[in-house]
């Protein structure tokens, strides 16, 4: 899977919510959900490990690509 690097936890969050994702929960991780079957968790980091931000896009129905796009 293509990399994502440099994502940090505000812009990822900034990403998904463009795309209709709402925020639930916060703590460690920002727990984000769009219907009750879409929910990503996001890790609150300065930066986001690229292997990671490619998983939760993926999650999202994402390819890299499209994410880098939006942001």
């Amino acid at each position: 899977m293509p990399r994502l690097p440099g994502v940090s936890h505000r812009e990822a969050v900034r990403v998904f919510k463009k795309l209709g994702y709402k925020v639930c929960r916060e703590g460690k991780h920002t727990i984000m959900a769009r219907d009750s079957s879409k929910i990503l968790v996001i890790p609150r980091h300065a930066e986001i490990d690229e292997f990671t931000m490619g998983g939760i896009a993926k999650d999202a129905g994402l390819t890299p690509e499209q994410f880098r796009q939006q942001l």
